[in-house]
């Protein structure tokens, strides 16, 4: 998203009452529930899935040999390779709908339309009974997307109307791509190496206007179509091109043939890995280790996040019923996310600790530790906080 101007806004006040509220909230338990369970099967499937990953990236390791670029050798089929050299290809990637083609690897087409888009932002007011006033605020902000923007399903549809999104980005691979003698799979090359932009041209200029019923034009190499670029209208888009140039690179795969595939390891995962530049397989391999950690972690922040919003969504009815109350209520929801803290803290080290127990016994004793730590911790805070307030109160 680029700029954003033309603002303008609809306000819609809803009330709902303390016993709707509080329906939904025991509505929500149930899904609460699903939630928490959910969270801890993503918990544990994950723990599982970064054992099998590394385990089988520490035998891939083991294993590989490096081979030349330049020939084949039979005796080598079904192994575990690494091999280094000049990416080639076939012919020229093109992009057929703008008479574009690169010497290339890949070509890639960014287009971006400029678009209504609808912003909610919501404001909730407690009264006096439990009941709730929600004043909601769509507003309709003009932008510039690459994605198309459904316009149909805004508050207020009414001069908020989005065009059809006639060309999308997209990206193209060069056909026959090898390494040295080795076809290599388009599936390596998607998403390989850093593109840089590409020119757009008149030929590219003159292969959209005949497709389109506004002026193009070519600004800093970017394809505009519009009447007036300094004030874009909905419906103008702009066009831009990059490329990722023919290089050297490292492949760590199963010889299969001429070809390279994924390796299948003992643990069920596969190893195909591809680095920009003549690296060592030892340096590969260790960078996706790395990489395997790091989408551990965050798939273990993802799923203790998803936990607490379950247990909130389960204590929900208790701030509801206290709303009866505002202030009450707020306290009464205060206390529940803390609750709601306590239990991820727990639940989520020991999900995690019993998938160690069930891939690797080892280090799970670590994680128990850790977990039963930061509960200690919240549970002294909490019971801090309400000695405070309770001395407040006495004052």
């Amino acid at each position: 998203m680029a700029e954003e101007s033309g603002v303008d806004r609809v306000t819609e006040v809803t009330t709902t009452s303390w016993l709707q509220r509080l329906g939904q909230a025991i509505v929500g338990v149930l899904v609460g529930i699903v939630v928490v369970i959910g969270s801890g099967v993503l918990l544990f499937w994950n723990e599982g899935r970064a054992i099998k990953t590394a385990q089988g990236l520490t035998e891939g390791a083991g294993i590989v040999r490096s081979v030349s670029a330049d020939r084949i050798d039979p005796g080598n089929d079904r192994m575990l390779i690494h091999v280094s050299g000049m990416l080639s290809a076939g012919g020229p990637v093109s992009d057929g709908d703008f008479a574009l083609k690169a010497e290339s690897l890949r070509l890639l087409r960014q287009v971006d339309m400029y678009q209504w888009k609808e912003e909610t932002q919501t404001e909730t007011r407690t009264k006096l009974g439990g009941g709730e006033e929600r004043t909601t605020t769509y507003s309709y902000v003009r932008t510039w997307s690459d994605q198309p923007i459904d316009s149909t399903r805004f508050r207020e549809t009414r001069g908020h109307t989005n065009p059809v999104m006639t060309y999308r980005s997209r990206e193209a691979l060069a056909p026959g791509t090898h390494l040295g003698a080795f076809a290599v799979p388009d599936n390596l090359m998607r998403g390989f190496g850093t593109p840089r932009p590409l020119a757009a041209t008149e030929a590219q200029a003159n292969a959209l206007q005949i497709r389109i019923d506004k002026p193009v034009r070519v600004i800093d190499g970017v394809l505009y179509a519009g009447r007036d670029p300094a004030q874009p209208a909905i419906g103008d888009i702009k066009v831009s091109f990059a490329e990722v140039p023919l290089q050297t690179a490292s492949i760590v795969a199963a010889q299969a043939g001429s070809s390279l595939a994924p390796f299948p390891t003992r643990t069920g995962t596969t190893v195909e890995l591809i680095s920009a530049g003549a690296v060592p397989a030892a340096e590969m391999f260790k960078e996706a280790q790395e990489d395997n950690v790091t989408f551990t972690w965050v798939l273990r922040a993802v799923g203790a996040f998803v936990m607490f919003v379950g247990f909130a969504l389960i204590l929900r009815p208790l701030s509801v019923a206290a709303d009866l109350i505002p202030f009450l209520g707020s306290l009464v929801g205060a206390g529940a996310g803390l609750v709601a803290m306590i239990c991820t803290a727990v639940l989520a080290p020991l999900v995690i600790a019993l998938g160690w127990l069930w891939y690797r016994p080892l280090l799970a004793v670590g994680i128990v530790i850790a977990g039963g730590a930061a509960a200690y911790g919240l549970i002294t805070l909490a019971r801090r906080r309400v000695a405070r307030k309770a001395s407040m109160v006495g004052a």
